[in-house]
């Protein structure tokens, strides 16, 4: 089945995108870095050949922008969070699919491969990050996740918080079988924020 690559996002408007680092270093170079990160993820990642890549961009109805040959739009719904990542997962035609944030610098195409190649044996696979959340959630998609909320993984997640990828796996079923792909950093102070500055990945 097709393999499916969602990057999860927000319509890059100015005083509307990573608040908790704009209120480190202004609305203004937080909207630079929102925007650097999502043609990062374009011109990278979604490109490749071995899965199909949709952006998921909220609101619905933002202006929408120039995409790669082969990169689909797609709606997140309303919701919170974790409704609006329930909404895509279900909207994508059938196969296995890897959900990503925007705000990563450090995702490449291996990290990606390999959370499909865990999902070859697995029903999830989770990119933690350091933070306590996480910045890859994965669904084999061939049966419902079971658990305490039914088949809907992202209900009671304390999303923002060092708890959000430990409530997260407390939803799945005892016989559910998770796989784990490397750590990553995203980037949510100043402190992450310069770091990434003098990296040398960065490209503006």
């Amino acid at each position: 089945m097709m393999r499916h690559l969602i990057i999860f996002t927000r319509a890059a408007q100015l005083g509307r995108v990573k608040r908790r680092l704009a209120a480190d270093i202004g609305a203004l170079a937080a909207l630079r870095f929102h925007r650097a990160m999502q043609t990062q993820l374009l011109r990278g990642i979604a490109k490749d050949v071995h899965w199909k890549t949709w952006l998921a961009m909220t609101p619905d109805f933002c202006t929408p922008i120039k995409l790669p040959g082969g990169v689909t739009m797609l709606k997140q719904g309303q919701g919170d969070l974790g409704q609006r990542m329930a909404h895509c997962f279900r909207a994508l035609p059938p196969g296995p699919a890897v959900l990503v944030g925007s705000d990563i610098p450090g995702i490449g195409f291996a990290h990606i491969a390999s959370a499909f190649a865990e999902l070859g044996c697995k029903d999830t696979v989770f990119g933690p990050a350091n933070d306590g959340g996480y910045w890859l959630v994965g669904l084999k998609r061939l049966r419902p996740i079971g658990g305490r909320y039914g088949n809907n993984l992202f209900s009671g997640v304390r999303w923002s918080s060092p708890y959000a990828l430990s409530d997260t796996l407390a939803t799945l079923g005892p016989r559910t079988r998770t796989g784990f792909v490397k750590p990553l950093s995203d980037v949510d102070n100043a402190a992450d924020y310069d770091r990434w500055r003098r990296s040398d990945a960065v490209r503006l």
